[in-house]
């Protein structure tokens, strides 16, 4: 069993950034695919920036292309989700996740089974 955990969330005010990681203590993270997503308040898990680790190519959802960046340092055995001109919609608790069956990019949830606790992000001034 994989276990991912999540850190850098926070409260900002809109306009302002954030950076998130996502580490597996004991795994080292080199499934196909790696991701974020995220769930705001009555609303379902939805996928936000995605990486092919064979290829490094990135995904991203249209709410948030050309604002946030996911990378990864293979030192540090970490994921990243840079988060900037963050807006109140960007509010959501955020996930990585990652599973070895997942083979090509996907934004549905339901095809990962390895999730971390989450971490809170709150835009708001």
């Amino acid at each position: 069993q994989v276990q991912l955990v999540e850190s850098g969330g926070g409260l900002v005010q809109p306009g302002g950034s954030l950076r998130l990681s996502c580490t597996a203590p004991g795994f080292t993270l080199n499934y196909y695919v790696e991701g974020w997503f995220r769930q705001a308040p009555g609303k379902e898990r939805e996928g936000v920036a995605f990486m092919a680790t064979s290829d490094g190519s990135t995904y991203y959802a249209d709410s948030v292309k050309g604002r946030f960046t996911i990378s990864r340092d293979n030192a540090k055995n970490t994921i990243y989700l840079q988060m900037n001109s963050l807006k109140p919609d960007d509010t959501a608790v955020y996930y990585c996740a990652t599973d070895p069956r997942v083979r090509y990019v996907s934004f549905d949830p339901s095809e990962y089974n390895y999730w971390g606790q989450g971490t809170q992000v709150t835009v708001s001034s």
